[in-house]
C-alpha cells in the first residue's frame, strides 16, 4: 500500500509545472506599444539580444547604458527605449516601448520582438 502511494502522488506531482508569468498589455489603437518579456537571468546575453534587435529593426541607437539596463534610440523620428530590469523572481523584464512609432503591417514592436526571440535563440 505504501509503495501504491508513493507512485500515485509522484505521478500527481508530475503534472504540477507553472509556467512563467508574461504580462499582458492590451494594444487600444494607440500609438505607444509597449512590449514586455520575461526572459533567463543572464543579463549579458538579454542585453547583447536587446541592441542587437534595435539594429535588426532599424532602431537609431542613441545611447546604451549597461548599468542602468536602458537603451535609447529613434526610428524615423520616433523614440524608442528599452529597459531590462531584474526582478525579484530571479528573472530579468524587458520592456520594449515606441509611443511615437506609426508603423504598421508588422509594427516596429512586432519586428524587435521577432528580432529579440531570435537573438534569444527561441
Amino acid at each position: 500500500m505504501r509503495r501504491f502511494t508513493i507512485a500515485a502522488a509522484a505521478v500527481l506531482l508530475s503534472g504540477c509545472y507553472t509556467y512563467p508569468y508574461y504580462p499582458y498589455y492590451p494594444y487600444y489603437g494607440y500609438a505607444a506599444t509597449t512590449t514586455t518579456v520575461a526572459s533567463p537571468p543572464s543579463f549579458d546575453k538579454s542585453w547583447d539580444a536587446a541592441l542587437g534587435a534595435a539594429a535588426d529593426a532599424g532602431v537609431q541607437v542613441t545611447q546604451a547604458d549597461r548599468s542602468t539596463g536602458r537603451i535609447s534610440g529613434v526610428k524615423a523620428g520616433a523614440p524608442v527605449t528599452i529597459d531590462l530590469r531584474p526582478q525579484a523572481n530571479n528573472t530579468l523584464q524587458v520592456v520594449f516601448n515606441a509611443p511615437g512609432s506609426t508603423e504598421s503591417g508588422p509594427t516596429l514592436n512586432e519586428r524587435w520582438l521577432a528580432a529579440y526571440e531570435r537573438r534569444m535563440g527561441r
